[in-house]
């Protein structure tokens, strides 16, 4: 496997294991507010998304993408892409839910699951294409 590879490879599974937490966090916030709150799907999953957005944010741009791009334009960035995708999924997955009656649980992961692949392509090809291992990190260990 060459380097370029091996290199790919270790920033999907990176990526992978911050999604996973931040996916835990999610479904914590999700499952807390959905189960002491009464309220309807929609708001217990985007208060769980934000959350959940923050800190997938946070790891992955120092961690994953070893980014030291500007944070504000990079946020801005992500934050055009949740324009997009949180609308999107918070209607069909209340709809899913509400209307359809599907588990919310199960309309979560799918949501979930959907999220970290097009997030993924976003911030690796769009967010952090040009900045890729410029942060104090990626230096060290050249």
């Amino acid at each position: 496997m060459s380097s370029s590879k091996g290199k790919e490879l270790l920033r999907s599974l990176k990526f992978l294991l911050f999604s996973i937490s931040a996916g835990v966090i999610e479904i914590l916030v999700f499952s807390l507010l959905n189960e002491l709150t009464g309220w309807s799907y929609w708001p217990c999953y985007l208060i769980g998304l934000v959350v959940s957005v923050l800190w997938n944010f946070t790891l992955n741009r120092r961690y994953t993408f070893q980014s030291a791009n500007n944070v504000p334009v990079a946020m801005a960035k992500v934050f055009a892409f949740y324009c997009v995708f949180t609308p999107v999924s918070t209607i069909a997955g209340n709809y899913l839910a509400e209307t359809l009656l599907w588990n919310e649980y199960l309309v979560t992961v799918v949501n979930m699951v959907a999220n970290f692949t097009l997030e993924f392509l976003y911030d690796r090809f769009f967010v952090f294409r040009d900045s890729l291992d410029t942060n104090d990190l990626a230096k060290r260990r050249k």
